[in-house]
């Protein structure tokens, strides 16, 4: 669809205004823990805001535009999900105090966001000249999905290995021992240093763009419009650091999530070459509809998470029937 350039200014510049208030009225005053039902609200809030914003592509430029953004969004924030183990994994790897998460969060997605819309630009451009690229696109992700089920199936904990940028910013900067509350730079003795705040943005922000490399192949196997693209990535992202809290402990308990992504993947990487196939002018590829790949990957993920949280049911049960009685 043809997007005028004021529509690109009024929707980034609305999502900076919404970010800009979420930050005034969550981040103003003294640090404090962010509370569940604080969290609540705001990803009912994005998840509203998401739905609003379909609605309106829906009402402009049909409901086919408006399947492609949502069945890009879902996927999107599916993704992000299994983005979360991660960042608790760094939150506890790093010491985060609660208090300051939230602001860690926010900063490190912000990052994310600009470096996620150059990558889109870039990939936009790329698979507008190189039609080719829709194979390796579609054999990535299926690589991909292969290598998730694999990875889960060792049943081995997760780890986070520091990424190069990451190590670069440890060995130029001299870094503090400790938090300095929510300060990301210090003066100490006349000398300018960086907290661990700052490296624990910097871990957040990169590795959230290191799943873009998932995560973009995949939605551009779903819609190839960038305003699209850029919009779902954006709704996403921005109620992922709420997300974060509102699911806390639970994170560990949506087992079969990674199960249900790597699916996701592998669908959408065979739909791409297929779609690829058919455009080449092979008769026996089929395309197959947006509303298609809207309910496989909605289905998905409900009958995962449901899946999940009857086993976190069950496993807590029987730990509690196996506990010796108190005498």
């Amino acid at each position: 669809m043809s997007v005028p350039m004021w529509a690109w200014i009024a929707v980034i510049g609305g999502l900076l205004v919404v970010l800009a208030v979420d930050l005034w009225i969550v981040d103003r005053g003294e640090a404090r823990e962010f509370s569940m039902r604080q969290a609540g609200y705001w990803v009912t809030f994005y998840v509203a805001l998401a739905v609003v914003f379909g609605g309106v592509l829906w009402g402009v430029f049909g409901a086919g535009k408006a399947g492609e953004f949502f069945a890009g969004y879902i996927t999107e924030y599916s993704l992000s999900v299994d983005n979360l183990f991660i960042f608790f994994i760094i939150m506890s790897r790093f010491a985060v105090p609660r208090a300051y998460q939230h602001k860690v969060l926010l900063v490190g997605i912000l990052l994310a966001l600009v470096m996620r819309g150059v990558f889109i630009a870039l990939g936009a451009a790329a698979l507008e000249r190189f039609s080719w690229l829709f194979y390796v696109f579609g054999a990535f992700l299926v690589y991909t999905a292969v290598n998730l089920i694999r990875e889960h199936l060792k049943d081995e904990e997760e780890e986070f290995n520091e990424n190069l940028l990451l190590r670069w910013v440890r060995r130029a900067f001299p870094t503090t021992e400790g938090y300095v509350g929510s300060k990301v730079t210090v003066k100490i003795d006349g000398r300018r240093m960086v907290t661990p705040m700052l490296i624990v943005m910097v871990a957040i922000g990169t590795t959230d763009l290191l799943f873009a490399l998932d995560s973009i192949p995949a939605i551009f196997g779903l819609t190839k419009d960038s305003f699209i693209v850029f919009t779902a990535n954006a709704f996403a992202l921005m109620g992922l650091r709420q997300l974060y809290f509102l699911l806390g402990g639970l994170l560990q308990r949506l087992v079969y999530i990674s199960y249900g992504l790597a699916f996701i993947l592998g669908f959408i990487g065979v739909k791409l070459i297929l779609e690829a196939l058919h455009a080449s002018g092979v008769s026996w590829a089929p395309e197959i509809p947006i509303w298609v790949s809207l309910t496989i990957i909605g289905a998905t993920m409900v009958i995962t998470t449901v899946a999940s949280l009857i086993n976190a049911r069950l496993t807590s049960s029987k730990g509690e029937e196996t506990q010796p009685e108190q005498v």
